[in-house]
């Protein structure tokens, strides 16, 4: 699993996936479960839509 996530993109995933799980913790619904996505994909570092798209912003 090679990194294809990077810099700005790898921060605004961090920061989104925990806006929305807070959210979905503030308005106590399960939706803010998406949020587990986005903070997943900037922790690891890997997104698995890139490589179908060729796309990567690792440089």
């Amino acid at each position: 699993m090679k990194q294809n996530v990077g810099g700005i993109d790898k921060i605004l995933r961090i920061l989104v996936g925990l806006a929305v799980i807070g959210w979905g913790i503030y308005a106590k619904n399960w939706w803010g479960a998406l949020g587990a996505i986005p903070l997943f994909t900037g922790l690891m570092g890997w997104c698995p839509f890139y490589p179908l798209l060729k796309v990567s912003t690792k440089k």
